[in-house]
């Protein structure tokens, strides 16, 4: 699945924090929220759990995509997670 443009979101443990992102390479992207690579909001937070993500066509597409899913509220987040998975099962092990 690497090299593919992706909108993303990470949760931590208690499922309290939500975090949007997009990426061209998701499993890479994973590893680096994971191993906290960059500091900043995911590593302050220890939103490390993949819990729903989209494949785009193109990058301008998955940013465009990314901006929606952001602007949006928490619950409108919530129900698209637990639309596609609903246990909130962490979807990096089948990348």
């Amino acid at each position: 699945m690497s090299k593919q443009p992706c909108v993303y979101i990470l949760t931590n443990q208690n499922h309290t924090v939500l975090y949007t992102g997009v990426t061209s390479d998701l499993p890479k992207r994973v590893i680096e929220h994971r191993t906290k690579h960059t500091k900043g909001f995911t590593a302050k937070y220890n939103c490390d759990t993949l819990v729903y993500y989209e494949v785009a066509e193109d990058m301008e597409s998955a940013i465009t995509r990314e901006k929606q899913i952001k602007a949006g509220s928490r619950k409108k987040k919530l129900e698209l997670i637990e639309k596609l998975n609903r246990e909130w099962r962490d979807l990096s092990d089948s990348l």
